[in-house]
């Protein structure tokens, strides 16, 4: 990992909650965002351990410090093109509230690379247009211009609860 990457993992670690701050990140030709209290760390691309009958976009799990983390490749997840990893390929650990649940799921997300933490005005989130695209609005807290360029504002804790979760726990259960 570059030293970009590590500059962002200083800001990650660094943030006092009372900002409200994203990291940014990219997949393809687009730019995403996550709230970054909602991100735990920053890691290189690692092999992982595969889990048999997941999902395709479900890459495997990995040890992080006693934790079982699944691994999800967000380009796959998205019906975007898949890629080769190689040692740029860059896993953002995120950690996900359940509401339905009350837990805290700790997830990894397979991205392009990290571009930047930005500050955010809530005011200049715009809403979400009703979409129909690869990526479904419930899983979008909204969009945001920066720089000219236009960033999709993930929500966490619906994309990783009912967007992955839930569709790795469909997968493995077999019907009896």
């Amino acid at each position: 990992m570059g030293s970009d990457v590590e500059t962002i993992q200083e800001q990650i670690s660094n943030n006092d909650s009372t900002d409200n701050q994203i990291l940014s990140f990219i997949l393809g030709d687009e730019e995403y965002g996550v709230d970054i209290l909602r991100v735990q760390e920053i890691k290189g691309w690692e092999r992982t351990t595969n889990i048999p009958n997941s999902p395709g976009y479900v890459k495997g799990i990995i040890n992080l410090r006693g934790a079982v983390v699944p691994i999800v490749d967000l380009r796959l997840r998205f019906s975007l093109p898949e890629t080769t990893y190689d040692d740029s390929t860059v896993v953002i650990i995120l950690r996900a509230f359940n509401d339905k649940e009350q837990t805290e799921k700790i997830i990894g997300v397979v991205v392009d690379g990290v571009s930047d933490v930005h500050s955010l005005n809530n005011k200049t989130l715009q809403s979400v247009p009703s979409m129909t695209g690869t990526i479904s609005s419930e899983f979008v807290k909204g969009l945001v211009t920066i720089e000219k360029n236009m960033v999709v504002v993930l929500n966490v804790d619906h994309l990783v609860s009912i967007g992955i979760l839930e569709d790795i726990k469909k997968s493995l259960t077999t019907d009896e």
